[in-house]
């Protein structure tokens, strides 16, 4: 799809480039860019264009058929959108946090289920992998995930276990050689794809444990979920166990208890946090570029003060988010980040981006419902982010936890 852009008159490109728009061709009214190194720009550039070359033509497609394009899983894999912190030994991209987050944002300016299938792989299979597992682990999967020859999954949310994970009911026993794996997973994304999960059981004494699981491994599946409204371009779908046996060496030596899935958390909630901005970013610039051409009663619909009130708060409420984000990266650089900070951060970034879709919606009038456009797209795999990764309300808890020293959801 072109850029609408494309179209404007030369007067209404100048204003447009006036406004929120750095030299760069970035949205940034604070000069944010400016906090950002060489190597950050480049970083992001690279994810940009490979955006516009691989997912923006054909997003609206995958979306409207409900198609998961399977080849983009090597192309991430090239471009480095996996594991991108992980070191490069491993096949990681050795990077820091603000470049990781910029990635996120690039990709959800493209498309949320696109986000959600680079950080499952990199926030919630590669990390646990190389932060908890054995060194033999590591080079055994991490290298496969980082290129895109192997999709890797998370099992933690089950039917009846999301916001409370510690009530799970998946478990293992030990049968001398090896443990048997039974229970379910529901709504994991990329299960109907992967070759690898890394999966959260209750032990014999009731303690947490991550173990790996490979495609393959007798009585393990992974039916696909269908008829969804929201990330129709990602795979999800279940994770079912019927005494899977496991071999020993795929137990996770380095982690015990729920200590281990919520810091996979940690890193997937402040990828969203960044990615998010992108969504946002995508709807607000779709929005003022339409404004800037539809006219109305002889004049450019911009010219109104209530769609200046709507654009104006929309890059006001991206600029807050950004330099959220971007100090949340410096924290995480700095080993500082904390769990609830990083809840604050994904709670705002969803939370504004939902809020500038349904604005940006009302903007394009009725074009803002047609694939012509794709704040309809945004706004819908928005719906599925504000609670996946924990929801809007529990985030707000953790919050609440975190100042008051008393948790209200026990």
């Amino acid at each position: 799809m072109s850029s609408q852009a494309d179209v404007l008159s030369p007067k209404a490109q100048v204003q447009q480039n006036k406004g929120s728009l750095n030299a760069a061709g970035f949205t940034d009214y604070y000069d944010i860019d400016g906090l950002l190194t060489d190597e950050h720009k480049l970083i992001r550039q690279t994810i940009r264009d490979f955006v516009k070359r691989e997912i923006s033509p054909n997003i609206e497609k995958w979306a409207q058929d409900g198609h998961f394009p399977s080849e983009i899983v090597r192309k991430f894999g090239e471009v480095g959108a996996f594991g991108p912190t992980v070191p490069t030994e491993y096949g990681g991209g050795g990077l820091d946090y603000i470049s990781y987050g910029l990635i996120m944002q690039e990709i959800e300016r493209g498309d949320s289920g696109m986000r959600s299938t680079a950080s499952v792989q990199g926030s919630l299979v590669m990390f646990p992998i190389y932060q908890y597992g054995s060194e033999e682990q590591r080079r055994k999967y991490l290298p496969k995930l980082a290129s895109g020859e192997w999709l890797g999954c998370f099992g933690l949310t089950e039917p009846d276990h999301g916001s409370n994970p510690g009530g799970m009911t998946t478990n293992i026993k030990d049968m001398g050689d090896y443990y048997l794996l039974n229970g379910a997973k529901l709504w994991i994304s990329n299960s109907p794809e992967c070759q690898v999960a890394v999966v959260w059981a209750k032990n014999e004494e009731g303690r947490i444990k991550g173990l790996i699981v490979e495609r393959g491994m007798e009585g393990f599946t992974t039916p696909e979920i269908h008829n969804k409204w929201s990330l129709r371009a990602s795979c999800t779908g279940e994770l079912v166990f019927d005494n899977v046996r496991v071999p020993k060496e795929n137990l996770l030596p380095n982690v015990d208890g729920l200590k281990g899935p919520l810091s996979c958390l940690d890193s997937a909630r402040f990828g969203i946090a960044w990615g998010a901005i992108g969504a946002a970013i995508d709807c607000y610039e779709s929005a003022l570029k339409y404004s800037l051409q539809r006219e109305q009663f002889g004049k450019p619909i911009a010219a109104y003060q209530l769609q200046q009130k709507k654009l104006a708060e929309m890059i006001t409420e991206i600029t807050k988010a950004q330099l959220m984000a971007w100090r949340l990266g410096m924290l995480k650089n700095e080993g500082k980040a904390t769990s609830a900070q990083i809840s604050m951060a994904k709670r705002n970034s969803v939370d504004m981006a939902l809020h500038i879709a349904r604005e940006a919606r009302q903007i394009h009038g009725g074009m803002g419902i047609t694939g012509e456009y794709p704040i309809m797209r945004h706004m819908m795999n928005l719906e599925s982010v504000i609670t996946y990764e924990g929801t809007h309300d529990i985030h707000l808890l953790i919050t609440g936890a975190d100042i008051t020293g008393i948790q209200a959801f026990k």
